[in-house]
């Protein structure tokens, strides 16, 4: 490993030249899943974000930490709005609905209702078929007028529904709306209102559901902008759920992945750990299919016996969680012979494929370190292990610099960092060993640098960034380049959190910002730069002898990839005075050959405006010497990639026939199969 002596003094230098020289023979097979996305509900990022779901608290569902409410409904035409637990709800599950009567003081309006405010408002676009839905209960004749409506009382979209619901059982009543213009903003509440002379006796509402078009038009599906930036990153993994989330904070409260699938009348909800109610309708089902709708291996968090509040499960008690995990298992891969799977068919879903299990997150913190390694971890690991032996078993955490995790278990490594940290970190994985891979599962830099500071603050009121900035994005791709020359060893990387709703977070900075109002949605420096390094993935690493120059400032790596025939490489120049001289030449590469060099550049401290973007990419054709050398420019915090395709080798060479890439290496297998995802 090299020393941090040697990375300090790189950090700061003047202009240089590096020549490199790549070999042909010798590189390490990489892994297919090099980039890829965490997830857990922060910040708003599932209710209110990526879940499409439009009305906010919809089922009041509630607990002992976040008991049921009225929030974010308000009563209209004098109407009055309580909560009521009937002898006969909706379901067990939601058991809690809202009661409207005639409030006192209603002599003036001649109809009455309530509104909903939406996750801070409703987007409003004419192009969009909404799809609506809720259930009624008690004795009600009327026709009900649902209007999405500005806050000056325009109504951009109406629907009307003819309600018949009786005091003996729960009715459910569908409705679609198209908006006529598009709103400025999200600045609508959405309103359900009837004549008030049609009110006789009070009525219950539950499950008041409102979708916009969703991504691949599935039902109770996800929102399509924040889908699309996702699936522009090429991502290759899934992590879910991750975070904090899967642990809950104490007992008898965790990710319960019972309770997050079937019917939405079957899930109850859970108070999440960020300070909010989880509605639990995007549960694990929908997990799957987001995984699959973008191409990504799931990597499937499971509870591990530990709650944030530092309680853990005692080991004779452990055996019950153990099962629901290999329950969960079933649930997801096993055929209709099995319970859990032929339930799973019995909802409309083929099997899914897991390779990877990770048991729990972060259990080093709060205390949760030494249960863990005395009995937490390997009653997981034995058991699963013992029913799928194909899959890689995660552990949620290990020290790379000291222990590694036990048998041959992989190991979930999370860095958050200031800039000149993460980017001393470009050779932390080179002595590390292939016998325990590394997950990445939670990389980026929170924090600018600060004079006489080595790393974030870890106390109340420290000074985060709100957003990813250019300088601390170029300091990631160099920790993240450390990964791809080591991709034997790593299995891939996710920058944490993805997420941020402008009107409520409780972590800064994350990948990509929105709100409801759809123009508002930010993608980061930070999103720019993985698009970039994602977009081009080396599938063997190649040795590199540098005759000029060395790392720092400029940090690279080569190899090619044996699917397209190109050979690759990619660059940082970062904390330097001036551009970078680079020539690069391939062993199998001639002269006359041509590159596409895209490089990305911004101002350094600056980060991306609310729904814009400070990034700019430059592309510009490089053709190799009469001696094979490419030799390009880049100016300092910039991010490149150089591709030389298959066809466009030079003088001698054309790999665009495989046949012509004897002794090339493809994708290193973790030996599970590429999953078949459900339908």
């Amino acid at each position: 490993m090299f020393s941090k002596a040697l990375w300090a003094s790189a950090l700061v230098a003047t202009t240089q030249a590096v020549t490199v020289k790549v070999a042909s023979s010798g590189g390490n097979a990489t892994s297919p899943y090099q980039y890829g996305i965490m997830f857990e509900d922060i910040n708003n990022s599932g209710d209110g974000g990526v879940y499409a779901e439009l009305i906010q608290n919809r089922a009041f569902q509630g607990n002992t930490i976040d008991p049921s409410n009225l929030n974010y409904w308000n009563a209209l035409g004098g109407a009055d709005l309580k909560l009521r637990n009937l002898s006969k709800p909706l379901s067990s599950a939601l058991p809690t609905s809202m009661q409207l009567s005639a409030g006192n003081g209603n002599t003036r309006s001649s109809t009455i209702g309530f509104s909903n405010v939406g996750f801070w408002g409703f987007p409003v676009v004419s192009s969009w078929e909404y799809k609506g839905s809720f259930y009624v209960y008690g004795s009600l004749d009327t026709n009900i007028t649902v209007c999405l409506t500005s806050l000056s009382n325009e109504a951009y979209a109406e629907a009307h529904v003819e309600v018949k619901s009786t005091s003996s059982e729960w009715t459910q009543y569908h409705y679609t709306f198209q908006p006529t213009i598009d709103a400025p903003n999200s600045n609508a509440t959405l309103n359900f209102t009837f004549p008030v002379s049609d009110l006789s006796s009070p009525v219950n509402f539950n499950l008041l559901s409102l979708f916009p078009p969703t991504y691949k038009s599935r039902e109770n599906g996800l929102r399509v902008d924040l889908m699309e930036a996702m699936s522009d990153l090429k991502p290759k993994f899934f992590r879910a759920p991750g975070g904090n989330n899967v642990e809950g904070n104490s007992a008898p409260y965790w990710w319960n992945w019972t309770e997050t699938i079937g019917p939405l009348t079957n899930r109850p909800g859970f108070p999440g750990t960020w300070g909010y109610e989880n509605t639990n309708g995007l549960g694990l089902i929908e997990y799957m299919l987001w995984a699959e709708d973008l191409k990504m291996e799931p990597v499937l968090a499971v509870w591990s016996g530990f709650w944030l509040s530092g309680q853990a499960v005692p080991e004779d008690e452990l055996k019950t969680y153990v099962n629901s995990a290999l329950d969960e298992l079933e649930f997801l891969m096993g055929d209709v012979s099995t319970k859990w799977g032929a339930y799973r068919e019995s909802l409309g879903y083929g099997p899914f494929q897991i390779n990877f299990v990770e048991v729990g997150n972060e259990d080093s913190l709060n205390g949760g370190a030494p249960t863990y390694a005395a009995y937490r971890f390997n009653a997981f690991y034995d058991a699963i292990k013992a029913a799928y032996p194909h899959m890689t078993i995660i552990a949620s955490f290990y020290d790379v610099d000291g222990a590694t995790p036990p048998f041959d278990a992989a190991g979930d490594f999370h860095e958050y960092a200031i800039p000149n940290q993460m980017a001393k970190q470009f050779g932390k994985f080179d002595n590390y060993t292939s016998e325990h891979p590394l997950l990445l599962g939670e990389y980026a830099v929170i924090e600018y640098n600060q004079p006489h500071t080595t790393g974030p603050q870890w106390t109340p009121g420290a000074p985060r960034a709100f957003t990813p900035f250019w300088y601390g994005s170029c300091a990631e791709a160099i920790f993240l380049l450390g990964a791809e020359r080591n991709s034997d060893k790593i299995i891939g990387a996710s920058y944490a959190p993805g997420f941020q709703n402008f009107n409520r977070w409780e972590w800064i900075p994350d990948l990509i910002e929105f709100d409801a109002y759809p123009g508002h949605t930010t993608l980061s420096t930070s999103y720019h730069m993985i698009k970039l390094l994602a977009g081009t993935l080396i599938t063997e690493n190649l040795p590199m002898t540098i005759s000029d120059g060395g790392f720092g400032p400029a940090f690279f790596v080569a190899g090619r990839n044996s699917v397209t025939g190109s050979h690759i490489v990619k660059a940082v120049n970062y904390n330097s005075t001036g551009s970078t001289q680079f020539s690069f030449s391939f062993e199998g590469v001639g002269k006359g050959a041509t590159g596409n060099l895209t490089y990305l550049t911004a101002p350094m401290n600056a980060s991306n405006p609310i729904g814009g973007n400070v990034v700019q990419s430059h592309g510009s054709s490089v053709t190799a010497s009469h001696d094979g050398v490419f030799h390009f420019k880049l100016p300092e915090y910039s991010i490149a990639v150089l591709e030389i395709g298959a066809e466009s080798a030079g003088e001698g060479y054309n790999y665009s026939d495989p046949g012509k890439r004897q002794g090339w290496k493809g994708w290193k297998s973790w030996g599970g199969p590429l999953g078949h995802h459900g339908n």
